[in-house]
């Protein structure tokens, strides 16, 4: 095997910590520590990012604390990312759960220059959550898709079940999927896919060639489940946005950086390394402009 080959495929066992510092739910009456404002969020971000953070997972919200897809809003929080954290990869979301309205979840995909965000979101189905549901047509996941080609900015695929990436191969067999796919696959939300190792076996398995895949526990099973996508060679998604507490027994509030932290001790003790943001970016496809 040469230097080169060898030299790739360590980096390709490097593991990608994607940060959810903020999502849509928390608010300060739950937790302290959950970053709302735009000050908050670039503070965070920048210190996760030195411990290992080489994806961000963007929300925003507004002066209520309420969930906002105002493409200003957006652009101050990504001007003070790159401020200090040029390289970072930043994903924004595009999300529909708080609005169905195709023309504002797509708003911030107009944002361009050094604004212009990496990725985005696309959950590839509609669902429900514990409250509410999260509406994406078809017609709205493909009308998000083509806003994201026109802008040249990459797809994070968000799968919550199986009948998702059935859907990411229907896409991928139009044309309307670009590999490399990154998907991050999402389990314990009580409507969808759960915690049980033979349904995260059969998701995995059918994922289309090219694939970079990562895992989310959302609630109790997420210290489990980053443990074991962690072991087994998947990526990790890690912060606030999934669950506010650090320990299963939900007496602890943790922050991002807690988390974070956490995630690179388990990787340390199964001696993976912690991919570096042109490492992430280069497994992802990703370039510069």
């Amino acid at each position: 095997m040469t230097h080169s080959i060898t030299k790739a495929l360590q980096m390709y066992d490097k593991l990608i910590i994607n940060l959810t510092p903020t999502g849509m739910l928390p608010m300060k009456a739950n937790t302290p520590h959950v970053p709302v404002t735009t000050d908050e969020i670039v503070q965070d971000v920048r210190r996760c990012a030195s411990l290992g953070a080489s994806v961000v997972h963007l929300h925003a919200r507004d002066s209520e604390e309420l969930p906002t897809s105002r493409k200003e809003v957006f652009a101050e929080i990504i001007d003070g990312i790159r401020e200090t954290c040029p390289d970072l990869i930043l994903c924004v979301t595009t999300s529909g759960r708080s609005s169905p309205d195709i023309k504002d979840r797509a708003e911030v995909l107009s944002l361009d220059g050094d604004r212009k965000p990496d990725m985005a979101s696309l959950t590839l189905g509609s669902l429900n959550f514990p409250n509410q549901a999260s509406v994406n047509s078809p017609e709205i996941i493909r009308g998000l898709l083509g806003k994201m080609h026109e802008s040249e900015i990459k797809p994070e695929l968000e799968v919550f079940d199986l009948g998702m990436i059935n859907y990411a191969n229907y896409l991928i067999r139009k044309g309307m999927l670009r590999p490399p796919h990154y998907f991050n696959l999402l389990v314990g939300n009580i409507a969808t896919a759960q915690d049980d190792l033979l349904t995260l076996g059969q998701m995995i398995r059918e994922l289309p060639e090219d694939s970079v895949w990562s895992l989310a526990g959302i609630g109790r099973c997420r210290n489990r489940i980053t443990a074991l996508s962690v072991a087994f060679g998947g990526h990790v998604r890690i912060g606030l946005e999934d669950d506010i507490y650090f320990d299963e027994e939900r007496k602890i509030l943790a922050t991002n950086e807690m988390l974070v932290r956490r995630v690179v001790e388990v990787a340390r003790a199964v001696g993976r390394d912690i991919a570096t943001t042109s490492e992430a970016r280069e497994m992802l496809g990703l370039v510069r402009g």
